[in-house]
C-alpha cells in the first residue's frame, strides 16, 4: 500500500488571497513556536544504558496526561492529526474532553433506555476516535481544557446512577448536563481560528475529513486483502479493518512516517519488555523478527491483547542497527524521553493489534 499525502486545508470563508497569505504565515509561525520539534534528541541514553539515535521526529503538540480514564485512543487519534496538520503547517491544537463529553452522554442514554443492561464505558479504539469527531466536531485544546487527571472512574459511576435513578430522557439530559458542566466545565458553541467563525463539526471536518484515514491489522484467521470486524471488547462500534500480512503492515507503517504522517497505534503493554519508566519496548531475544504465524499464536491464546494506543511520530536505532519507532503516549512526561517512548520494531511486529493512519 502506498499512503501520499492528504492535502484536507481548513476552509478560510470570505478571506481574499493577499488575507490567506498572512493568516498561513501567521499559522505556520504559530504551529513552530507552539511545537517545535519532537522533544527527543538526535542521541538519548536510557536507563539501561541503551543508546539511541533519533532518524527523525515530526512535530508535536504538547505530551498529555489522561489520569485514571481510559481515554488513550482519543488521545493517540487526536495527536496523530495533530502531527499531519502541523506538517502541513497548520497550529492544530485539539480537545480530547469535548468529543469524550458527547461519547458519555450517548452511552449514559443508552445505559437508561436499556434499564442498566448496556454499561456505559469510556473505551473504544481509533475509528472510534473518528466516528466522535464526524458526529460531534472538534474544539481546539484551549477552548475546552479540563485540568484534572483524576476522577473519571467516578464520573462513570455518577452518570451510572443518573441513569438509574432518573425517570425520563428529558430529566436524564438535564442531570447529565449539569454534572458535565460541573466537572469537565460548560462546551463553547463555536471555534474561532485564525480570525474565522466555525462550529465544532465545521471545524471538526476541516482538521480531519470524514473518511481520510483508513485501520489496518494483520491476523490470518481472516484472509488478507479483505475487511473485517475486529473481534475486540473495545471495538464498541464493530468498525472493519484492512487484513494485510505482517511485512506489508510494517512496511505501510514505515513508509506513512518516512513520508511526513503520524501512524495511531494500538497494541499490547502487558508484556515485561514494556517499560514507561524506561522509555522503551522490546521483546526477548528469541521472538525478534516474529513470524505471522508467531503473531497469531499470541493473539489467539490472548498474550497479545488491546491494552494502549499511543502516535508513532518518528524513527530511531541503536548502534546494532536496530529500529526502533518514536511514539508519544499520554501519561505524562515521568520519563527519560519527556512522556515518549521507543519501541523497538520487533515489538511493534509482534504486539501491534491495529494501526490507523492517513489513507491514500
Amino acid at each position: 500500500m502506498k499512503v501520499v499525502l492528504c492535502m484536507v486545508w481548513l476552509p478560510f470563508k470570505q478571506v481574499g488571497k493577499e488575507m490567506m497569505k498572512n493568516v498561513y504565515v501567521v499559522m505556520w509561525l504559530c504551529a513552530l513556536t507552539l511545537c517545535g520539534s519532537c522533544a527527543a534528541p538526535w542521541e538519548k541514553k536510557s536507563g539501561n544504558g541503551l543508546v539511541l539515535h533519533t532518524d527523525f521526529c515530526w512535530k508535536t503538540t504538547p505530551v498529555k496526561q489522561q489520569g485514571d480514564s481510559q481515554w488513550c485512543w482519543m488521545y493517540a487519534m487526536l495527536a496523530t492529526i495533530e502531527t499531519d496538520r502541523l506538517l502541513l503547517g497548520d497550529s492544530v491544537h485539539l480537545s480530547v474532553p469535548y468529543p469524550m463529553r458527547g461519547y458519555l452522554a450517548d452511552a449514559t442514554k443508552v445505559c437508561y433506555l436499556s434499564r442498566g443492561k448496556k454499561e456505559i464505558s469510556d473505551r473504544g479504539m481509533a475509528p472510534t476516535a473518528l466516528h466522535l469527531i464526524a458526529e460531534n466536531g472538534l474544539v481546539s485544546y484551549d477552548a475546552y481544557r479540563v485540568q484534572q487527571v483524576h476522577g473519571y472512574r467516578h464520573l462513570l459511576q455518577q452518570l451510572a446512577q443518573r441513569a438509574r435513578y432518573s425517570h425520563s430522557l428529558e430529566e436524564l439530559n438535564s442531570r447529565t448536563t449539569r454534572l458535565f458542566d460541573e466537572t469537565l466545565g460548560p462546551t463553547p458553541t463555536a471555534v474561532y481560528f485564525a480570525g474565522v467563525q466555525y462550529t465544532p463539526i465545521e471545524f471538526a471536518h476541516s482538521v480531519c475529513k470524514p473518511g481520510s484515514y483508513i485501520s489496518l491489522t494483520s491476523f490470518t484467521h481472516h484472509p488478507f486483502g479483505t475487511s473485517f470486524i475486529l473481534e475486540l471488547p473495545d471495538n464498541v462500534r464493530h468498525d472493519s479493518f484492512l487484513n494485510m500480512p505482517i511485512q506489508s503492515l510494517m512496511d505501510t507503517i514505515i513508509s506513512t512516517l518516512q513520508s511526513g504522517h503520524a501512524v495511531c497505534w494500538e497494541g499490547d503493554i502487558s508484556e515485561p519488555g514494556f517499560s514507561f519508566e524506561k522509555g522503551i519496548a522490546d521483546v526477548p531475544p528469541l521472538q525478534r523478527k516474529a513470524s505471522q504465524a508467531l503473531r497469531q499464536r499470541a493473539f489467539a491464546c490472548r498474550q497479545t491483547t488491546d491494552d494502549h494506543c499511543m502516535a508513532l511520530v518518528g524513527m530511531a536505532h541503536d548502534k546494532a542497527g536496530r529500529r526502533y519507532f518514536i511514539a508519544k503516549n499520554s501519561w505524562g512526561t515521568a520519563n527519560p524521553y519527556g512522556g515518549f517512548m521507543y519501541l523497538s520494531e520487533d515489538y511493534v511486529r509482534l504486539k501491534t493489534i491495529a494501526v490507523t493512519l492517513l489513507a491514500e
